[in-house]
């Protein structure tokens, strides 16, 4: 062995011996914060902020400094080893410093008092920058990314039975807006800041907590359900601890009726998928395509799909690419009776190897059987247009018509009982991702979300979003608290007559939501895509939520809202509109002064394109159908025409006069 003769090698030991020491002492650190407590966190300014967490030093004083103030704030840590503060925030600023002392001392680093923004809903408000989602000029708004004083805080999904104050995160925490760091972060929360910034000069934090596909119940506490009885039993059956095997015994009961039910799967004894299924009575379907929305309309179930495809003899013996691209919501697919895959979720891009085995005949059987739980259904394919990729790189496109048919219509059938694990149960992402930051001081929140909410047949969403609201002002303590949200954008096909829409219907819950207080709502119904949910413009939809707050909370002279009805009144065949421009002039952008987006119905409840003309700030309509108005629609579809704007470009939202059902 060899021996350590000289000063310089026994003050080496002892520097290697001092280091593993102190490294242990950082591990075994006696004061542990929420992970969303730590280095590059914004506070929330002029506002008494609490700091909360667990020490070893039970029965001990800690005390808190920071360098914005030469206060010191103190106080016990109780026998359970937790501790909180609340202290004094400042106008905005910053890099500050926080240290924390219970015997043991924790500094951190570089926090700014600024402007912290809750930012939640579904998939449109996860949507990134790029991987998924890839905005518009994606690459080009990542390269420059660069704004230190915004700062991000990425919340992965999860979900609770019962509320929780544990919670993760990623990235290590707050990271400063960098091409590195914003790549995966939610576009439209991202702009929003940004803008906000840009025009103030305000540091901001966003708290980014949604999740794709989710409905609004999910997001909302036991207390803000407690007046919708649909959901209490729902609630109680997700606490009680015996959930899982009564949710089994209730599924498989489900499924095994299901099954009974299911037309091609008891017409082919069960083999859906083998190539000798009679597909002669079958009807036709253009893939890529929604089936809810063309051959079955408003259809939610089981449909299966099939196609034959001739391939060229050289692929024969060899693996092949079937790329089906993104479907909604699930699928089992085979080929020539072998399966060769099975994915669930509407956002997941079908991507199947067909093996050699598989691929031995000149005619390629394809058979896709598709689940669509809510909203829309169907082998949508995305940006993937469903094809074929053979061993040289050779493609074989597979758009076009499929025959297919509906295995089950869900609303034939008992409700399928409720599922007790994943996102879309009543309050288990408000447990989960919005419980543990209500002690956390906000400014306000952004929502942005609804489109898993169209087509449901449980409480209205006019009584749920207001109900969203306020139970989380109660949850932060804040009865004046901001709550921005976005309205759906514009989607699905444009159809040539009047028909009824659910989505229209929603907006109109969205819009009708306005009159809670310190509310807004960015109108993006001219700027979506019919072919796409997530419409890739991302940059206009938080320019528009953040010029409300710049308007409302940072005393910016900016426009913020489209025009909005003042009043109307009939006048013998036509009915006049009166509108508040929100800026200087109202314009009516149609070439022909017709059919812009308005109809008009008579007592018998049907509506007919109105004919159009404007006269300062006062819309007048008419149309031959109808000899005595009552009611008016203005963008009353799924892809409305907007043509009803202001100077500031900015448009008025759909709406109508009447209550009736449809």
């Amino acid at each position: 062995m060899m021996m350590i003769k000289s000063k310089q090698c026994k003050r080496i030991l002892l520097a290697l011996l001092l280091g593993v020491v102190g490294s242990q002492s950082i591990v075994h650190a006696k004061v542990q914060l929420p992970a969303f407590i730590g280095d590059n966190m914004v506070l929330q300014q002029k506002e008494k902020v609490k700091i909360w967490g667990t020490s070893t030093a039970q029965g001990k004083e800690l005390k808190l400094t920071v360098s914005w103030s030469k206060k010191q704030y103190q106080t016990k840590v109780d026998q359970n080893g937790k501790w909180e503060l609340s202290m004094e925030t400042p106008h905005y600023g910053g890099p500050y410093r926080m240290t924390i002392d219970d015997g043991d001392q924790l500094t951190l680093n570089n926090i700014l008092i600024g402007e912290v923004w809750f930012c939640s809903g579904q998939s449109n408000m996860e949507m990134p920058l790029a991987g998924w989602g890839k905005i518009n000029n994606f690459q080009e708004e990542i390269n420059t990314a660069n704004f230190p004083n915004i700062r991000l805080l990425q919340i992965p999904k999860s979900t609770a039975n019962s509320p929780t104050e544990e919670v993760k995160v990623e990235s290590g925490g707050w990271n400063p807006v960098t091409p590195a760091h914003i790549t995966e972060f939610s576009a439209t929360a991202y702009f929003f800041a940004r803008e906000i910034y840009e025009k103030t000069g305000i540091p901001i934090g966003l708290i980014h907590s949604s999740w794709g596909g989710t409905i609004i119940e999910a997001w909302m506490s036991k207390q803000a359900l407690a007046p919708f009885s649909i959901y209490t039993t729902i609630i109680e059956k997700i606490q009680r601890p015996d959930a899982q095997q009564i949710y089994n015994r209730e599924i498989a009961e489900w499924n095994d009726m299901a099954e009974k039910h299911d037309q091609v799967k008891i017409e082919s004894k069960g083999e859906w998928y083998a190539t000798n299924v009679d597909k002669s009575t079958w009807s036709n379907m253009a893939i890529p395509g929604f089936f809810d929305q063309s051959l079955f309309p408003g259809m939610d179930g089981v449909v299966y799909f099939g196609k034959e495809v001739n391939l060229p003899a050289h692929w024969l013996g060899k693996p092949i690419k079937l790329i089906l691209g993104v479907i909604d919501d699930n699928d089992i697919t085979y080929v020539n009776g072998d399966k060769v895959g099975e994915t669930n979720g509407y956002d997941q891009i079908r991507n199947y190897t067909i093996p050699p085995a598989t691929n031995k005949n000149t005619v390629l059987h394809i058979a896709v059987r598709v689940f669509d739980g809510a909203g829309g259904g169907g082998i949508y394919g995305g940006k993937e247009q469903p094809r074929l990729e053979g061993p040289d790189g050779e493609v074989i496109s597979l758009t076009g018509d499929w025959k297919c048919k509906i295995g089950y219509d869900l609303g034939k059938l008992p409700a399928k009982p409720n599922l007790l694990e994943g996102p879309n149960r009543p309050t288990v992402l408000f447990n989960a991702m919005v419980q543990p930051f209500v002690d956390f001081k906000i400014r306000g929140a952004i929502w942005y979300q609804g489109e898993s909410n169209a087509d449901s047949k449980d409480a209205p969403y006019i009584d749920l979003l207001p109900a969203l609201i306020k139970d989380w002002r109660q949850q932060w303590q804040n009865d004046k608290m901001p709550f921005y949200f976005v309205q759906l954008a514009n989607f699905k096909e444009k159809q040539p007559t009047v028909q009824p829409s659910s989505w229209a219907m929603l907006r109109e819950a969205q819009r009708q939501t306005l009159r809670l207080p310190n509310t807004g709502m960015a109108v993006i119904a001219d700027i979506g895509d019919s072919k796409d949910i997530h419409p890739k413009n991302k940059q206009d939809v938080g320019k528009r939520l953040a010029w409300i707050a710049a308007h409302n909370l940072y005393g910016q002279k900016n426009s913020y809202s489209g025009p909005q009805l003042d009043r109307w009144v009939i006048k013998g065949r036509e009915a006049q509109l009166s509108f508040k421009p929100m800026d200087k002039e109202l314009i009516l952008k149609t070439s022909d002064r017709k059919i812009g987006g308005f109809t008009i119905a008579g007592s018998d409840q049907q509506f007919y394109p109105a004919q159009v003309r404007q006269e300062g700030n006062k819309i007048i309509l008419s149309a031959k159908e109808v000899d005595r108005p009552v009611a008016v629609r203005y963008g009353w579809a799924d892809n409305p025409d907007l043509v009803l704007y202001n100077e500031a470009e900015l448009p008025a939202s759909p709406f109508r006069t009447d209550q009736w059902e449809k």
